[in-house]
């Protein structure tokens, strides 16, 4: 069995980079991906749906070289589930409504833009709305 997910977006923030006990880097960050479209009442509806992304061995220590809040990257990997749930991990945002969060262990990360690009806040301009920022993650 395989199976593979691919996510093209901004960074939420800046990489976090660390190292496991045995000294394999391992870097973290979040991508939102973002979608528009009209629904059957004919309202435009606009959707963000965030990422954590892990890379491990020397990507890691690339993408923590070379990303920051607002690249575009394109994310290549497996979802990890949740070991309680088998699914998304889920959590209560600080306002009290529930909260998803989708996992993915990176085999391949592509740096879509330039450099000195990603340093405005990131928009979508072919839908035309900005990247809202993260939420807070209590893990």
């Amino acid at each position: 069995m395989y199976q593979t997910t691919i996510i093209v977006g901004n960074l939420g923030r800046d990489p976090e980079m660390r190292y496991t006990p045995s000294g394999q880097a391992v870097t973290s960050f979040s991508v939102a991906t973002n979608r528009q479209y009209t629904n059957n009442a004919g309202e435009t509806v606009k959707e963000t749906i965030w990422f954590r992304v892990s890379a491990w061995g020397k990507q890691a220590e690339t993408c923590n070289q070379y990303l920051k809040k607002g690249s575009k990257v394109l994310v290549e990997g497996r979802l990890t589930a949740d070991p309680a749930t088998g699914g998304p991990r889920i959590w209560t945002g600080q306002e009290g409504s529930p909260r998803a969060s989708f996992e993915v262990s990176a085999q391949t990360v592509r740096f879509l833009s330039s450099r000195g690009e990603g340093e405005a806040p990131p928009t979508d301009e072919g839908a035309g709305f900005a990247v809202a920022e993260e939420p807070d993650i209590p893990f």
